[in-house]
């Protein structure tokens, strides 16, 4: 659904310019804790499960080779997961645009950097200077979704 920008809204359009900004931080902060929290989750089980394999195989008990294979196939299937979907990728990169949103706020209200010499209004700076903050991170995205179909695409050389 499509929205309409009501530039005398209280704020005007630094106003809007300003909560677009925070929106789009506190987004990308969100996303940034919940790939770090599910890459680290799945790392440490599969630190958890490397570490027992060793442990195990010492000891003699029933259905010892199914259990001590179960821990490889959880292993894998963890290890798979996380390069299907890219989480330690996406906590970084999500993390680097939340911040440097922030930044550029930081930098908006104290009018320093960019601001202090802008040739045009500085409102329409940021905004301008938000847009290509979150244009990149898009690009970056989409780059790492490309590397990740090139990594599981099967190799047509050879047949």
């Amino acid at each position: 659904m499509a929205t309409s920008i009501d530039a005398s809204a209280p704020g005007g359009p630094e106003g809007i310019i300003l909560a677009r900004l925070d929106d789009q931080a506190r987004w990308y902060g969100r996303k940034s804790k919940r790939a770090q929290r599910l890459y680290k989750t799945i790392k440490v089980v599969e630190i958890v499960a490397a570490a027992l394999i060793p442990f195990l195989t010492g000891r003699a008990f029933d259905h010892k080779d199914a259990v001590i294979g179960g821990l490889g196939v959880v292993i894998t299937v963890l290890e798979g997961i996380l390069q299907l979907n890219q989480y330690q990728q996406i906590w970084t990169t999500y993390r680097a645009t939340s911040e440097a949103l922030t930044h550029e706020k930081y930098l908006f209200l104290a009018l320093a950097g960019p601001y202090a010499t802008a040739g045009i209004d500085p409102p329409v700076l940021l905004a301008e200077r938000i847009e290509a903050i979150m244009s990149q991170e898009n690009t970056k995205w989409v780059s790492l979704q490309e590397q990740r179909e090139k990594k599981q695409a099967p190799d047509s050389k050879g047949a």
